[in-house]
């Protein structure tokens, strides 16, 4: 069996829910397994009548609901009738009458927990998944609906769930057969915690649930479907001749991710990983074009994909007190950790180290307190580019090729070395993307 799962630019409307099914009719013996986000902007519109309502703006929150039932209802009028049309509006009402009353309680309450948040925004998914259901229906499509807060168990961690991996699995095993010739149909985000209270997985939490799904039902793949073709060699919008990346491992996926990255999250699709299930992300306006395919380890020894993190900050931290002493580093970071801010990247000499964050948040309060015991450069408006790919340290020439592409461009800090599959380097924002377009001109002028 197979998952595939739709974000919500591939279900935003009727047309776009069709494509979806002819994608996954196209491999009914497969025994596809289809995992939706909302329609849209339905979460985000969703998250606006929350906010309405906790300032007590009940009639406002009502006028966004009207908007979101108007998207659902035109929907399924374009391309249903009859009795199917009937079913699909009466269940479609009892959703709605469910918001109104949860808004008009927080209106009255004038405050939204994580927990009642959670219950508002799970909706989404409902309505979405609903109406997909209906329509395959109409198109003579065997079809299950399932309710993914009866399957999916997670801790009480309301607005960012974790999923209980061993709970889950038993459920799904014992409550999902699949059948060659049928599609199931599920609420991705969504789940519920052990004493049923609705929750949900937080950031990629659709892609999580596929993953999930995928990892409990020994799929033979993970589909991602969504509106690029795949993991691209670079930003798109700063490098216009980007490609596709084939495949790539997870490892370079969630480097990719950290350094700017956006297709995916890598790590809400390692429940797949992890259990050796590949994972594909395909266009669904291009089902049959180039597309990325994840696995836990990518052949070959080469860079894969450039990524860029704009506006960091480097710090510079100097003293003579590191020279032949120990302490200083955990001296150090223990301020950072002080202001809980995370560092991105680090390179070190006998007398100096150099740093950068993305958080100016606490900056002020971190330099005065490394400036008791060293000499602190801070230097704003950095980028990071990262060259991502597989066995860097054993690539012949890399850093020759890097700085060859490189030549007149200010790099102010290069971090390689301790990871394998990553080389970093620190530039002024004003230079990023005309040293971005060099590397990659640099590495993927064959595409």
């Amino acid at each position: 069996m197979i998952v595939a799962k739709f974000g919500g630019t591939s279900v935003q409307d009727a047309e776009k829910i069709d494509r979806a099914l002819d994608i996954v009719e196209a491999q009914l013996e497969r025994a596809p397994f289809l995992v939706a986000s909302a329609m849209g902007k339905t979460t985000d519109r969703l998250v606006e009548t929350s906010r309405e309502a906790e300032k007590g703006n009940y009639r406002e929150s009502l006028k966004i609901l009207e908007e979101i039932k108007t998207l659902h209802y035109e929907t399924a009028r374009s391309f249903l009738r009859g009795k199917n049309l009937e079913t699909l509006l009466a269940k479609l009402d009892q959703f709605f009458q469910e918001l109104g009353s949860i808004i008009r309680g927080l209106s009255l309450l004038k405050e939204c927990t994580a927990r009642s948040s959670d219950t508002l925004l799970s909706f989404g998914e409902l309505l979405s998944t609903t109406v997909i259901a209906a329509r395959a229906e109409e198109r003579g499509i065997p079809v299950t609906w399932l309710d993914s807060r009866l399957l999916i168990k997670t801790d009480s961690q309301y607005t960012n769930a974790a999923p209980d991996r061993t709970a889950t699995d038993e459920i799904v095993r014992s409550a999902i057969e699949p059948e060659p010739g049928r599609l199931f149909i599920a609420q991705g985000f969504i789940a519920s915690d052990h004493r049923g209270i609705t929750t949900t997985l937080g950031r990629g939490g659709s892609d999580f649930s596929a993953a999930v799904y995928g990892a409990a039902l020994g799929a033979e793949e993970v589909q991602i479907w969504t509106d690029v073709p795949g993991i691209m060699t670079s930003d798109p919008r700063i490098v216009p001749e980007a490609g596709t990346v084939s495949e790539i491992s997870y490892q370079e996926a969630a480097e990719l991710a950290y350094f700017g990255a956006k297709v995916l999250h890598p790590s809400t699709i390692q429940p797949a990983v992890e259990r050796s299930i590949p994972v594909y992300v395909r266009n669904t306006a291009d089902p049959e074009g180039k597309h990325t395919k994840i696995v836990k380890k990518a052949s070959g020894l080469e860079v894969r994909a450039l990524a860029m993190k704009k506006n960091t900050v480097l710090i510079n931290v100097y003293s003579t007190r590191m020279l032949n002493a120990y302490g200083f580093l955990s001296r150090m970071f223990t301020v950072f950790e002080r202001y809980k801010t995370p560092v991105d990247l680090i390179a070190t000499s006998e007398v100096s180290v150099s740093m950068t964050i993305d958080s100016e948040n606490s900056l002020q309060d971190i330099r005065k307190e490394l400036e008791e015991f060293s000499q602190v450069e801070i230097e704003k408006d950095r980028s990071i580019i990262s060259l991502v790919g597989t066995g860097l340290r054993e690539r012949n020439n890399l850093l020759l090729s890097v700085f060859k592409s490189l030549n007149g461009y200010p790099v102010e800090m290069i971090s390689f070395g301790s990871s394998d599959v990553n080389l970093s380097l620190v530039v002024p924002d004003s230079e990023a993307e005309e040293a971005l377009r060099a590397l990659h001109r640099e590495f993927f002028s064959t595409l």
